[in-house]
């Protein structure tokens, strides 16, 4: 079971090129690191924006929950690859998380800042870094990646942004720039390595070169301007 670790690189909290390590064997082992990891932020109500199979709602004891998705076992139904705004008032929930989910819709810029406008205090969000798992097809010249490519059938669970660790950096800056959110934390997790393998591909491929390379997901908690 993956357990926050320690950063691995002595960067600010707040500028994304730290690190923990963890290992997610199946999606309920992310759901529970989630649990566990920020906790503090669910006190008392959750919105969890992509829910699927809405995991989370037995792993947070205490705290209001509501699940919206298409598909999977949501509360409430909603089709967020619209431009359709969620269906809760302003400052709704305490927290909204959007774990894994923005990369496979085509209004991700709309979704971010409903997001926004529905939390009270919190919006947490996780994106995969693409260039992880397409660099050893591509310098091999064979094989795939999940989420990608041109399958004969539609696929039901497909990837619509392409992009690095640093450009999903980037772009939550911009976001939380853009709706008025400061960022409390802002960090990656990579897979369980051996430590000279990690400091090798340090030295290998320094700064922002390791993280487009190695790591897997970039996470950040934001908070909103209390009313006054």
């Amino acid at each position: 079971m993956p357990e926050p670790r320690e950063p691995v690189s002595p960067m600010r909290k707040t500028d994304g090129l730290t690190t923990e390590l963890a290992t997610f064997a199946e999606r309920r082992s992310r759901s529970v690191y989630v649990a566990r990891r920020f906790a503090p932020y669910f006190a008392q109500s959750v919105l969890d924006v992509g829910c699927y199979e809405a995991p989370l709602r037995e792993l947070l004891s205490g705290a209001r929950y509501v699940g919206v998705d298409i598909a999977g076992k949501p509360d409430i139904v909603v089709n967020l690859d619209t431009m359709a705004p969620l269906p809760f008032a302003d400052r709704s929930f305490q927290s909204v998380i959007c774990i894994e989910v923005l990369e496979h819709l085509d209004n991700l810029h709309h979704v971010f800042g409903e997001l926004a406008r529905v939390s009270d205090a919190h919006v947490i969000v996780s994106l995969p870094n693409c260039w992880r798992d397409a660099r050893r097809p591509v310098e091999r010249g064979h094989g795939h990646f999940a989420h990608y490519g041109l399958p004969a059938d539609a696929p039901v669970d497909r990837h619509k942004w392409f992009f690095s660790y640093v450009e999903a950096r980037d772009f939550i800056v911009a976001q939380a720039g853009r709706h008025g959110l400061e960022i409390v934390e802002m960090f990656g997790t990579e897979q369980h390595r051996a430590p000279w393998v990690r400091a090798a591909r340090r030295i290998r491929y320094p700064g922002e070169r390791y993280f487009n390379r190695y790591v897997q997901t970039i996470w950040a908690v934001m908070s909103k301007p209390a009313l006054r």
